[in-house]
Formats: structure tokens, C-alpha cells, sequence
């Protein structure tokens, strides 16, 4: 039955429709309804599989039917489950949305190449959540990361350029250094499937080799998650990517690499080696507090609203591994909503500031004077979005916080908590800048009549902007599955 082979399904679908999307060439309409109807399609798969999983089962599919280790493996448990939902439900709304926004930022004749690279990148992000194999996430993170450089490149600005080659500079480093790591997790076990790895890393106990490996995949994983300081390509990338890249990247990409750190740190080396013996805490705790009021500071007095989200994304992932580095369940319970949370949120933000550039033209702030009475309807949706990245009750970004918070008190560590609550004061400076732009000052004299998106922008934006809100007010869903993964990766403490 078609049911049995869903994890299958879930990859092999993006993958396919990609090279067709390419070969349709010119019928523009086609292509863009293809990958839309393919966007639907992994949702409902997800979906699907999420409801297997929702009770704590494990789904296990073996290609070919090559038991594993021999054979590849997919794996869905209530971890990537979750994880799958975000990167499908953001492909879905982010797919209807593209049409009319590519249709101003990519040329005619790159489209079918633009929704080729698209559905690569989705199919690439899917692999890396749901294989079972270690040498696999490499690959799918390849395939992700090669159609990610050239979807970047394709922003209008010629600085776009620049920006992915500058990411294609550091993601070639960080995956050498996966790369290494997993040769030699192989050279030491003989194998590359997750489960038998666990066992056999789990048999060798402490040695040189291990932490070698160990240092080589959070520093590469690490560069692909941007995690502070290795977050120097992201801010580029984000702000002279085309809208819709910036919004779908923002919003997967890095909490897919988030997952990766989670998976190799509890699952593959396990809790006691990553916390007892190499003590990662020591350096996800500090560099995590770090990033998190630098890099709000600097989002403070960035003139281009997309760089400025672009820093706030390096805050979010801070809080994200400080929740890993507490090494507590609600502390991972907390970084695995927020990795949920802060897709809906920066998804919101992102598709917002799409809006905005294609009315506008641009994404400058000096250029935003008076927006919000002339675009009532975008500015609503991103100052909801701004709202949950504050924190504020009945939005998404609160659970989470709210979450971070209780970790740092079970720890007794006060100071985490007031670093966590400065950055979310920063966080209503920055946010309330544009506000103040948008709705308290006049337009210039000159100021070009800019008038409210079109409706095929607006209803992406305000499922994703009304989805904070959902998800604010009832969080027990995200939190079932957020809680069982990580009580499941502690062990069942």
C-alpha cells in the first residue's frame, strides 16, 4: 500500500518534480503549479506521518528491502516529525506565494531554473530530516546547500552575487568538516546507520579519535546553523536573496541544521559523552548568550530591514542551542519549540517584507515613512510577527521563551534568565523602530504612492502571521511533540 511507502514518498516526490520543473522550461505557470501542487503534497505526508508518530511510535522504512545497516534507512520519530511539519508547512505557503513575487525580482527566462532549485533544496531538506544514515545527511545537505548558493545568487542586486559566493566559500568548509567527521565515525565503527552507530560509539567509550570527530561535526554543523560567530555568511544571504528565498531559507534551513546538532549530539554520541565527558555546554551556553545580545544589538542600527531580521535570526538560533546547552528536558523542550516558533515567526516577517519590497522596490527603513497607512494589512502581519519574536503572551515566541526561562530556573542560573529577558526588551527597540516608521511619521514629500499588496502575497503572510497566534494561545500540540522527543533523546528521564 501507498501508506507503507510515505517516507519514501516524501523525499522522492520534490526530488522527481525537480528536473521536470526543468525540463517544462518556458510554461512559467506550469512550473509554478507543479511545485506548488508538490509543496501540498509533502505537507499532507508529513502530516500523515506526524499522526503515526504522535504517540511516541518509531516509523522505520528500509530501501529495498535491505535491512539495515546494510541497507539505507528512513527513520520518522516524534523529532523529525516535527521538523518535517515545519519545513513542509512553510514550503507550502511560501510555493503559492512565489508566483507573484517572482514575477518582479527573477527573470523570465531563470524561473523554471529558480522553482527547479526551489523543489531541490526542499527535497534536500526533507532528506537530511528523515534518512537514518549518517553519510546521507551529508548528501541531502549537499543537494540543499548547492541549489540554496544558486537561488541566492538570483537576487536582483548584484551584491547578491557576492553574498553567495561568500556562502558557498563557508558552506564548502563546514561541510569538509562534516565530511571528515563522519569518515571517521566510519573509520572507527564500520558503519553509517544512525541506530548501529549509537551502539557501536556507545561499545569504543573515550578516546582521542572520537573527540576529533566530535569537534569536526559541531564546528561544520555549526557553520551551517550559523552559529555565532560562524554566522558571518547569513546576514548577506538573507538580504540580497529574492523574498521568497529569504523567507523560505529563514524559516528551514537553519532549524534543519539545528536538528542535525540535536540528532549527532543525543542520538549519535549520546548525552553522556556530548555533556559528561566533552562538556559541549561549556561552549553552547556562553557563545549562545553571546549571540543572542550581539547580535540583537546589531540588529538595532541596521538600516535594511532584511539585515535586520537577518540578526535577529542569529539571536533566535542562539536561543535555540541555549536551550540544548542547558542540558535539561524543558531546556530542550524549549529549543525544540523554538525551532517550530521561530519558523512561523520569521516566515511571517520574511513574506511581509516581500510584500513590502514589491510594492516599494526596496527593503530600506528610511524608505518605510507612513507604510502602515498604505499598507495596513502587511505592516499588521509583520508587527504580529514582531510580536512573537518579542515574546508577547498569546503568540508563539512566548511558549518558547516562557519554556527557556523555566530551564534557567531549574538550573537556579538567574543570570540566563535576565540575559534572556534584555534581549527580548532589545528585541521591542528594533521591532518598534519600524513600527514608529510605519505608523507614526508622515511620508516624504516625495515619497513614491505605494498602495496594499496584492491578495496572492497577503493570504500566505497572514496564514503564517495568524499561525503565531494559533500557536500561542494552544501550544499543546507542538509542546506533546517537543516534550516526547526530548524526554525520548534523554533517555526517557
Amino acid at each position: 500500500m501507498i501508506w507503507q511507502h510515505l517516507p519514501a514518498l516524501q523525499v522522492v516526490i520534490p526530488l522527481l518534480a525537480a528536473p521536470i520543473c526543468f525540463l517544462l522550461g518556458g510554461k512559467r505557470k506550469t512550473v509554478w503549479l507543479l511545485a506548488t501542487a508538490v509543496s501540498w503534497t509533502c505537507l499532507v505526508i508529513a502530516i500523515l506521518l506526524a499522526w503515526q508518530v504522535r504517540d511516541g511510535e518509531v516509523i522505520h522504512y528500509a530501501f529495498g528491502g535491505w535491512a539495515p545497516p546494510w541497507g539505507i534507512e528512513y527513520v520518522v520519530d516524534q523529532l523529525n516529525a516535527l521538523v518535517l511539519l515545519v519545513v513542509t508547512g512553510v514550503a507550502a505557503v511560501v510555493f503559492p506565494y512565489s508566483w507573484t513575487s517572482v514575477q518582479k525580482e527573477i527573470e523570465q527566462s531563470q524561473q523554471s531554473l529558480f522553482f527547479t532549485s526551489m523543489l531541490l533544496c526542499l527535497a534536500g531538506l526533507l532528506g537530511i530530516t528523515i534518512t537514518g544514515d549518517a553519510f546521507n545527511i551529508f548528501v541531502f545537505l549537499e543537494i540543499s546547500s548547492l541549489s540554496t548558493y544558486t537561488l541566492i545568487s538570483m537576487g536582483r542586486d548584484r551584491r547578491a552575487l557576492t553574498a553567495s559566493f561568500q556562502y558557498l566559500i563557508m558552506g564548502t568548509i563546514g561541510a569538509t568538516f562534516i565530511l571528515i567527521g563522519v569518515g571517521m565515525l566510519y573509520l572507527l565503527t564500520g558503519t553509517l546507520n544512525i541506530a548501529d552507530l549509537t551502539v557501536r560509539i556507545n561499545q569504543i567509550g573515550d578516546s582521542r579519535a572520537l573527540h576529533a570527530a566530535f569537534g569536526f561535526l559541531v564546528i561544520g554543523i555549526g557553520l551551517k546553523l550559523a552559529m555565532f560567530p560562524l554566522h558571518l555568511w547569513l546576514p548577506n544571504a538573507y538580504a540580497f536573496a529574492p523574498s521568497v528565498v529569504s523567507a523560505f531559507l529563514a524559516a528551514t534551513a537553519t532549524k534543519v541544521a539545528v536538528y542535525v546538532m540535536v540528532r549527532y549530539l543525543f542520538t549519535i554520541f549520546g548525552t553522556d559523552f556530548s555533556f559528561s565527558i566533552i562538556h559541549v555546554q561549556w561552549l553552547f551556553i556562553p557563545v549562545s548568550l553571546f549571540a543572542i545580545l550581539f547580535a540583537s544589538i546589531v540588529a538595532l542600527f541596521q538600516q535594511d530591514i532584511k539585515r535586520m531580521l537577518a540578526y535577529s535570526s542569529v539571536a533566535q538560533i542562539g536561543y535555540m542551542l541555549l536551550g540544548i546547552g542547558m542540558t535539561n528536558v524543558t531546556g530542550l523542550t524549549a529549543a525544540l519549540l523554538h525551532l517550530f516558533n521561530h519558523a512561523l515567526m520569521k516566515g511571517a516577517l520574511f513574506l511581509a517584507v516581500g510584500a513590502l519590497c514589491f510594492r516599494m522596490g526596496n527593503t530600506l527603513i528610511s524608505n518605510m515613512h507612513g507604510i502602515g497607512r498604505r499598507m495596513p494589512w502587511t505592516m499588521g502581519a509583520f508587527v504580529l510577527g514582531g510580536f512573537s519574536i518579542i515574546g508577547i503572551p498569546l503568540t508563539a515566541g512566548f511558549v518558547s521563551k516562557w519554556y527557556l526561562v523555566a530551564a534557567a530556573l531549574e538550573r537556579g542560573s538567574w543570570l540566563i534568565v535576565a540575559i534572556i529577558l534584555t534581549a527580548s526588551l532589545i528585541s521591542v527597540i528594533y521591532i518598534w523602530r519600524i513600527v514608529e516608521v510605519a505608523y507614526l511619521s508622515e511620508p516624504e514629500d516625495d515619497a513614491q504612492q505605494v498602495t496594499e499588496a496584492p491578495l496572492s502575497l497577503l493570504l500566505p503572510t497572514w496564514v503564517l502571521a495568524l499561525s503565531n497566534l494559533y500557536f500561542g494561545i494552544d501550544s499543546s500540540i507542538t509542546t506533546r511533540f517537543a516534550n516526547g522527543a526530548a524526554l525520548t533523546l534523554f533517555g526517557g528521564q
